[in-house]
């Protein structure tokens, strides 16, 4: 038969995580506490660095953006989700799934470019500390968020703009929780290997150079922080580092691992944990790991619940 006398697909239909109505329920409440512990972790950072002028640092204002990036991020596919464990037709249309598609790879592209400005802060606060007010003066803050914003922005166009291409003439289940490209290649009647070779390139040169760009700059603050003369120095310094190292690097790890896999190893269970980790558990994690943990942001959060103490008393 000709491509024309074939059904075209209009909608697909989430298979994601389990069938089953009581594990259904359970997930339901694990990512709902997952997503309000997101939502409340980044919100509270974003009023924090918004209100305590102390916070007004190239550092807080990366991480700022970071926590706003990452409600975002999770709020593409989690609360779709969400619904989906609750309704009976787990359905979106075509356009739909493209469209969260597209935002997917807007925020994730976004979200790893940030994190490399962020590892270069504190490459330049620590290796670097007597020049650090010139080389991250407010103009230097605005241009790499903004590169941030315009790598994430080019990395989903032109994958979206080659997803335009594809046909879908059925089976329409998609294994998975939310429309994340891989998957949907799979359910393409039409030539997929354009695609493949615009994902693959653009995963392995956007990843790589930010990956590559993060580690090095975390690479000269350890060798730095091993020259310390104080070991309390030496430890905090390291603690932190090392916690950013991980969240950065399960990230990287799993998503590079979804992205690039060859198609024979392909497992439902196996991408949907990748997954988890880096659409649903890393936007919970940034708030926890690079803010919750430093003296600042406690000492900010002391004195704003003192104020707002007053003043339900008052």
């Amino acid at each position: 038969t000709s491509m024309e006398n074939q059904t075209t697909v209009t909608e697909f239909i989430f298979l994601g995580l389990s069938s089953d109505r009581q594990i259904q329920i359970f997930l339901f409440v694990v990512f709902f506490i997952i997503y309000l512990v997101t939502m409340l972790g980044n919100i509270v950072m974003m009023v924090l660095i918004k209100v305590d002028f102390h916070l007004h640092t190239p550092m807080y204002f990366f991480l700022f953006h970071l926590s706003f990036v990452d409600i975002c991020y999770s709020s593409v596919t989690v609360p779709n989700m969400l619904m989906n464990f609750l309704v009976e037709s787990k359905t979106i249309s075509v356009r739909g799934c493209l469209s969260q598609m597209f935002l997917f790879f807007l925020l994730a592209g976004t979200e790893v470019f940030l994190l490399s400005a962020m590892a270069y802060d504190r490459y330049a606060a620590i290796c670097d500390p007597l020049h650090y007010v010139d080389a991250m003066n407010k103009k230097i803050w605005v241009q790499l968020m903004s590169g941030a914003w315009t790598t994430g922005f080019f990395y989903a166009l032109i994958n979206t703009v080659f997803a335009l291409d594809l046909h879908f003439c059925g089976p329409n289940e998609i294994q998975h929780f939310s429309c994340e490209l891989p998957p949907l290649l799979r359910l393409s009647c039409r030539d997929i290997l354009v695609n493949q070779v615009v994902l693959l390139s653009s995963v392995v040169v956007l990843g790589s150079s930010s990956f590559l760009f993060t580690l090095i700059s975390y690479v000269y603050v350890i060798t730095t922080i091993l020259r310390m003369r104080s070991a309390e120095g030496r430890r905090k310094a390291f603690s932190t580092c090392s916690s950013h190292l991980i969240v950065v690097g399960l990230l990287y790890l799993t998503a590079f691992l979804q992205y690039t896999k060859p198609r024979s190893i392909s497992s439902a269970v196996l991408d949907e944990m990748f997954s988890i980790q880096y659409s649903i558990l890393t936007p919970m994690l940034n708030p926890i790991i690079y803010s919750l943990k430093n003296k600042e942001v406690k000492t900010a959060l002391r004195s704003i619940s003192g104020k707002c103490f007053c003043l339900v008393s008052l």
